[in-house]
């Protein structure tokens, strides 16, 4: 126990040190970042209570949360989900993902998030109505994980994500790192810890010919290729610290109450704190609180620099298949609540055997 109390407090102490070569928290810094698609949840049940239970989250959506958690993989996972972002700007966000056993203490997993954006009108300073047709954006994250138990208390990984975002003519790719850790003691191992780094890489930039023009010099009748200046841009770098509790009552009933800590690179740090309610894992009732500083006023006030007002709340409705394995299957769903849109929602099935 010694041992593993070192450990985690080491590790806490390196954590806490890497964000003074950062600058975390500055509103001032926001929009700086790009593929900030990568702060977006995109799976149905841990979105339910605000990613609270990033300590203690099992399984495929530990991918997202914290690596570290898809240790937990009995032996098979699937999710697909699909989320409504702000409701009434006609954005999808589609993911599929599984988590597969390899051994008795690794777990690879896979993990797919796709943002859909319609069709958008095609306009040029000569034809500013459109009349030239569509194009659509294309928002691709593909995450390659492995975790590992390392004992009965400490479980650990790593994801490996592969960014692109494009539209016809110009696109950007990139690659990042996410590590994570769960710690759980506690003689009924009701007690959990974790801290998760994401979104560590390099910088990405734009290229393409959508960034370049044909025009004619003044006075000259070649036409020149002229192309736009571009600059890189900063990953949305984010260091998140959690912890949580269940209380463990009779009739395999528990109330989980869990909060975390998150430190951005480009916005404002926040604290999130939620609560699960689950009976006997048929019906898992959950609800969750964000906040940062400048939440609480008017979304017209310069204080206020995010869209959404924080409080988050979902379900799951889970059949056993095989009480023997533990094989399972649920459907998810959540919703998160917006200033000037209908909300996130977010809608998932999974089984797991």
């Amino acid at each position: 126990m010694k041992r593993h109390i070192n450990f985690i407090i080491a590790l806490t102490t390196a954590a806490m040190l890497l964000p003074a070569t950062l600058t975390a928290g500055n509103k001032d810094r926001s929009g700086q970042a790009g593929a900030s698609e990568l702060l977006i949840n995109p799976w149905s049940r841990s979105t339910g209570w605000a990613n609270a239970g990033m300590s203690q989250i099992k399984g495929l959506e530990a991918i997202w949360s914290n690596v570290g958690g898809t240790a937990f993989t009995k032996k098979t996972e699937l999710i697909f989900s699909h989320t409504n972002w702000l409701k009434g700007s006609d954005v999808n966000i589609y993911s599929f993902g599984f988590t597969q056993r390899i051994s008795e203490s690794g777990v690879l997993g896979l993990a797919i998030m796709s943002m859909n954006f319609g069709d958008i009108p095609i306009t040029t300073t000569e034809y500013p109505d459109g009349g030239l047709g569509n194009f659509s954006p294309s928002l691709l994250n593909v995450g390659i994980s492995y975790g590992k138990t390392f004992s009965n208390s400490i479980h650990a990984g790593f994801v490996l994500k592969v960014i692109s975002e494009s539209i016809s003519d110009v696109s950007a790719e990139g690659v990042a790192i996410d590590a994570g850790i769960q710690y759980v003691t506690g003689a009924l191992e009701n007690i959990h810890f974790g801290i998760t780094l994401k979104n560590i890489g390099p910088t990405m930039k734009f290229s393409g010919d959508g960034l370049s023009l044909r025009a004619f010099i003044p006075g000259q009748e070649t036409q020149f290729t002229l192309e736009q200046r571009k600059d890189a841009f900063e990953l949305p770098t984010q260091l998140v610290i959690g912890a949580g509790y269940d209380f463990l009552f009779e009739n395999d009933y528990r109330f989980t109450l869990a909060g975390n800590f998150t430190s951005n690179s480009f916005t404002k740090d926040q604290i999130t704190l939620g609560g699960e309610l689950s009976l006997k894992d048929y019906v898992m009732l959950r609800a969750g609180y964000t906040y940062e500083d400048g939440i609480w006023d008017k979304i017209e006030t310069d204080m206020r620099t995010n869209v959404t007002k924080g409080l988050a709340a979902g379900f799951t409705v889970q059949v056993p298949l095989n009480k023997e394995n533990g094989s399972a299957f649920s459907v998810d769903y959540s919703y998160r609540t917006t200033d000037h849109f209908k909300g996130n929602h977010s809608i998932g099935a999974r089984i797991s055997f």
